[in-house]
């Protein structure tokens, strides 16, 4: 009987293999500057021509080869990485599947010459098409140089896919860039047709940050730093003002090995959750160390995928630590006005403002000079205060309004405060019963007083979902309800969540629901007005937002429990509002991505005023 199935030939092989390793000039010089690396160089020179269809070269000055191990380099499945299965377990160098080399000479017209430090001569490596090597001794300097020309000339399928060469250097060019991020104290050089496009020297990753990205890079960013002995967290997030349109300006690196991963692309874009619009990403350069046998980056021979042995742990440890990052830096914006025409002008944002880690000093109340001060009233007072904003506390309120000359009917409020022997604190305005305006030391901070009350509420709901104790007030007379059968259900449904916010209620035959008690924070007199609120906005939310229940309800409260535009203040609960903000996890936005606050700079003002 006629044998049908066969063996193919090693260089037939080879070509089969090399797909899955090399699939454009790009992964060429990934694995080969990844080679240099763990050669232990510290300086590496990549040099690209026609975009790499004419021409790959990577040299480096690292350990270099014998002969013997030169030859064995470019066999299938020979390594100098690992030895035994248990090193798969703990690998600590970017190679060790052995596959590279093979799968490149196999697709290329390939050289190589290498040299130890301590010989005269090293060795010039040249494979034919046949896979036949041929070897001879020269004098090349310590170090390693693998020149590739004419990629994939025997596979003219896979040369014909090819992009343009603006695509595939644009690809050459973000490799190149990840490598050299992962080690900013190696050199690294770049050349493209003979010219040097990158000479990135020696440096920390602060300043390869600069030369990478751009000059003035460190402005837009807030550095990232959280060392534990289980799990590390380094690097730097965007500035929410500087939000990005682009899926591919996010840089994970795991143990130093440029990876991606959704679970940690997810855990860094929920902590950005609430400031991004349709369509935005956070541009974020991190840099996660763990010990190795948690993870496994033997998923695919790209490496470029990775799998964690407790995933929803890293979820958790990423997200936290970018959304304490993402608080501990004032990143009020600033605004001013900008010229478009000579005759018009339009509202911008003051571009690249530099801000230090837990500097709060521009902020009203001198809030950032004793951040964990006692509050400015006991507990019992800030709940009467904030918790019921009507008329009969604000009548009993201790501070009493001035009257402005600009406003008979007072839409305009200005209150000033002296505390102790003290300076007169900055004085606060409101506005229209809408804005909260003070002083602060670079001119003036503007707050929108309902989405402000919103972010408070949203962050207080979440506590008390965590914290599973429900603490309400009852009402003096009990409030029914009738629903319809779909909001009767709904309300079914959400009970437990409602009686951890606050809400007590007693389901009735016929879809009627008896209001016993409600949150501290749900204005007396408007609860039933309330409480269907929150019921139609959760359900509008989880058919556009498809958000999850508890955020769901915490956005639907907060938004239905603020006070609204229109409602007044008093100087202490408006103090107690802006304190209150400024001690939530993100001042910046509301719930639903609103901006709560702005600064208006004294310069600005000065420029209005001709005195600039």
């Amino acid at each position: 009987m006629k044998q049908t199935i066969k063996i193919l030939p090693q260089n037939l092989a080879n070509k089969i293999a090399a797909g899955e390793v090399v699939n454009r000039p790009e992964s060429v010089v990934k694995e080969l500057m990844e080679n240099s690396i763990d050669a232990g160089a510290d300086c590496i020179e990549v040099i690209i021509k026609n975009a790499g269809k004419s021409l790959i070269q990577v040299v480096d000055n690292g350990a270099g080869m014998s002969e013997d191990d030169a030859i064995l380099s470019i066999q299938r499945h020979a390594t100098s990485k690992i030895s035994s299965i248990e090193d798969l377990e703990s690998i600590h160098t970017f190679g060790f599947r052995g596959e590279a080399l093979a799968s490149i000479s196999s697709v290329s017209i390939f050289e190589l010459k290498t040299q130890l430090a301590d010989e005269d001569l090293g060795t010039l490596l040249k494979v034919e098409e046949s896979g036949n090597v041929n070897k001879e001794k020269g004098s090349f300097g310590r170090g390693t140089s693998v020149s590739i020309k004419n990629l994939f000339y025997n596979t003219p399928a896979r040369r014909n896919f090819l992009k343009s060469n603006q695509t595939e250097l644009k690809h050459i060019i973000e490799t190149f860039k990840k490598v050299s991020l992962s080690y900013p104290e190696k050199t690294f050089r770049f050349y493209n047709d003979d010219e040097i496009v990158f000479d990135f020297i020696s440096t920390d990753l602060n300043g390869r940050m600069q030369q990478v990205f751009a000059d003035n890079i460190l402005d837009a960013v807030l550095e990232v730093h959280q060392p534990t002995e289980y799990i590390s967290l380094k690097g730097f997030v965007t500035k929410p003002a500087y939000l990005r349109r682009s899926k591919g300006e996010q840089y994970f690196f795991l143990n130093k090995r440029f990876v991606q991963s959704k679970t940690v692309n997810h855990a860094v874009f929920t902590a950005f959750e609430q400031m991004l619009d349709k369509g935005d990403y956070p541009f974020f350069v991190l840099f996660l160390e763990i010990d190795p046998k948690k993870t496994d980056v033997n998923v695919h021979p790209s490496k470029l995928e990775v799998k964690f042995e407790n995933d929803k742990e890293i979820y958790d440890f990423v997200r936290s630590v970018i959304q304490k990052t993402i608080s501990s830096y004032d990143l009020v914006p600033n605004v001013y006005f900008q010229n478009v025409q000579s005759d018009s002008e339009r509202l911008g944002f003051q571009s690249f403002q530099r801000s230090e880690r837990d500097d709060f000093s521009d902020r009203p109340f001198n809030l950032a000079r004793n951040v964990n001060r006692s509050p400015i009233m006991d507990e019992n007072e800030i709940d009467l205060l904030f918790g019921n904003l009507n008329d009969e506390i604000r009548n009993s309120a201790p501070a009493s309004p001035v009257k402005t000359p600009f406003d008979e009917k007072q839409s305009t409020q200005i209150y000033h405060k002296t505390v102790d022997n003290e300076i007169e604190t900055p004085f606060i305005v409101l506005i229209q019963n809408k804005y909260i305006l003070s002083q602060i030391k670079s001119g003036l901070m503007v707050i929108d007083a309902h989405v402000a009350h919103e972010r408070i509420l949203y962050e207080q709901a979440i506590k008390s979902f965590e914290a599973n104790i429900p603490f309400s007030q009852h009402l003096l007379f009990p409030q029914t309800v009738k629903l319809d059968p779909s909001d009767y259900l709904l309300a079914k449904e959400l009970e437990p969540y409602l009686v951890n916010l606050g809400f007590e209620l007693k389901f009735q035959s016929k879809n009627s629901v008896i209001i016993i008690g409600i949150p501290s924070d749900v204005k007396l007199e408007h609860e039933v007005e309330i409480f269907l609120d929150i019921l139609h906005e959760f359900r509008n939310n989880e058919q556009v937002k498809q958000l999850e229940v508890r955020d769901n309800l915490a956005k639907s409260y907060s938004c239905k429990a603020a006070i609204k535009a229109g409602d007044k203040l008093s100087e202490n609960e408006m103090r107690i509002l802006v304190d209150k903000l400024f001690a939530t996890t993100m001042p910046y936005v509301c719930p639903h991505g609103r901006p709560i606050v702005i600064k208006i700079p004294l310069e600005e003002f000065d420029k209005r005023f001709g005195r600039t």
